[in-house]
Formats: structure tokens, C-alpha cells, sequence
């Protein structure tokens, strides 16, 4: 897989972890058919907010590492010229 195929899909990830922990929100926050769940309502949104982070937080951790990478392999190539 080449890298910006794995960027494009890492954001992607991003992006649903975002939208998972936002509904998460929504459902405990904002949801009155969570209310009337009871335990079930409140492990459902439970559930949204533990994926969304699941697929959020890994994914930011690698693309701050491959763009640190970026910038010293960038910053070398400037101090060779």
C-alpha cells in the first residue's frame, strides 16, 4: 500500500472516530430513546464514544509520527542544498 493511500485511510478513520464520538455525545446527552433504554441506552452510547476513540486516537499518533518523519527528511534535504 503506498503512503498516501495509508494517509487517505487513516484519515478516513479520523473522520469515523470523530462522527462515533459525536453520536456517542448526542445519544447520552441528547437522546430521550436512550432514556428510556435505561442500561441498554446508556451501553449503546458508551459503545460510540469507546469505537470512536479506538479509531480517533491510534490514528492521530501515527500520522503525527509519518509527518514528523516528513518535516526531518525535508528539513535534511534543505540543509544539503
Amino acid at each position: 500500500m503506498s503512503e498516501e493511500k495509508l494517509i487517505t485511510l487513516l484519515k478516513t478513520s479520523i473522520f469515523i472516530g470523530l462522527c462515533l464520538l459525536l453520536l456517542g455525545i448526542y445519544l447520552h446527552n441528547y437522546s430521550d430513546y436512550m432514556v428510556s433504554l435505561g442500561v441498554k441506552g446508556i451501553v449503546i452510547s458508551a459503545a460510540c464514544i469507546a469505537f470512536g476513540l479506538i479509531f480517533s486516537l491510534p490514528t492521530k499518533m501515527y500520522l503525527t509520527f509519518l509527518l514528523m518523519k516528513r518535516e526531518a527528511e525535508q528539513q535534511k534535504k534543505d540543509n544539503k542544498d
